[in-house]
């Protein structure tokens, strides 16, 4: 109960921050509405993640500050929920459509950053067990990947804590560019939504960068996202193995189970509802209010992403990953970027 109580806090301040943004969004819309004004649609995601990051980087190293942090961390299981609670907004013929593309493009995207980020890492002389970390993160689902591959491999705590850093300012940056440059290009929802969904790392903010463009291109972020989530045991698997035949990692006795421990589960909880929404097995008003409860989900989901990115950390990892980051992650997007476009031209997304 103690353990319960203690998340209250942080919890009620990803409330707090998730509904501002709301209430910031309103705001300006209703201002605009009343003086006849033109203003910016900012949506609400932005807001939400730019007052969790004052509010972090403003307070984050004061001793007060930590009765937040325990609450603050479950954003990601609300993240996951609300990836479960989005399989309603989806019927399984929806899925299976888009997830044949999705998983073509993965496969591609795997490919590539995993070798471009190992080319890098090598060039710009960073410890070996680092770039697995970098080459891992970028390639499937950020932090949780390097946090899941840092046990497989047994790498130093110092190189995961700078691989997560190098994708969370990777990721952050990705939320400010990857709108505009959509927008700049007339990208349609189906291909940016694609594009969140394969060239930004982690899982919160790639939902983030999609719903900044448009609902229907967050609902595709996520679709995308999944599908590259779910390869998350088989790529953990093979460092591990490399690594073991090194002599430099545990062996893995059991692969089966340790695929089935790496595999996220939320995947099939997101299958599954959207099984039952194909069946029919909820009415009009129970899918109304399953995707009601998704949004909420992400709106605590964007508060942390803000909440939890700490600048001062990030510069305290030095400067050689930081480049080997925003290099590899560059080139990763404009790639995807423009097999997306292609893809589209040819045969429609």
């Amino acid at each position: 109960m103690k353990k319960w109580l203690g998340l209250l806090p942080g919890i009620m301040l990803l409330a707090i921050v998730g509904y501002a943004g709301k209430l910031i969004e309103h705001s300006i819309t209703v201002y605009g509405k009343v003086h006849h004004f033109t203003l910016p649609n900012i949506e609400y995601v932005l807001w939400a993640i730019v007052l969790g990051l004052i509010i972090s980087n403003a307070f984050g190293e004061d001793h007060f500050f930590r009765i937040f942090t325990p609450g603050i961390a479950t954003y990601e299981a609300f993240l996951k929920i609300g990836i479960i609670l989005l399989g309603s907004r989806f019927i399984l013929a929806d899925v299976l459509k888009l997830g044949g593309v999705s998983l073509i493009m993965v496969a591609i995207e795997l490919g590539m950053a995993i070798l471009l980020m190992t080319w890098l890492g090598k060039k710009f002389g960073l410890s070996p067990k680092l770039v697995s970390l970098l080459a891992v993160g970028s390639s499937v689902c950020g932090v949780s990947a390097i946090i899941a591959t840092e046990g497989a491999i047994d790498a130093d705590e110092k190189d995961s804590s700078t691989a997560i850093a190098v994708i969370l300012s990777t990721g952050a940056l990705a939320l400010f560019t990857f709108p505009w440059i959509g927008h700049l290009l007339h990208l349609g929802n189906s291909v940016f939504g694609l594009w969140a969904g394969l060239g930004v790392d982690n899982t919160a903010e790639a939902v983030a960068t999609g719903a900044l463009y448009s609902d229907a291109a967050g609902k595709i972020a996520v679709l995308a996202k999944t599908a590259r989530n779910a390869t998350i045991g088989f790529i953990v698997l093979g460092y591990a193995l490399y690594w073991a035949k090194k002599g430099l990692a545990k062996e893995i006795d059991n692969k089966a189970s340790f695929l089935w421990k790496k595999f996220p589960k939320f995947v099939l909880g997101f299958l599954v509802v959207s099984l039952l929404a194909s069946m029919k097995v909820f009415d009009h008003n129970q899918l109304t209010s399953l995707a009601n409860l998704s949004r909420w989900a992400f709106l605590f989901t964007f508060a942390g992403v803000g909440l939890k990115t700490n600048v001062r950390e990030m510069i305290k990892q030095g400067i050689r990953p930081f480049i080997v980051g925003l290099l590899g992650e560059g080139v990763i997007a404009a790639m995807t970027l423009g097999l997306l476009v292609l893809t589209n031209n040819i045969m429609g997304l």
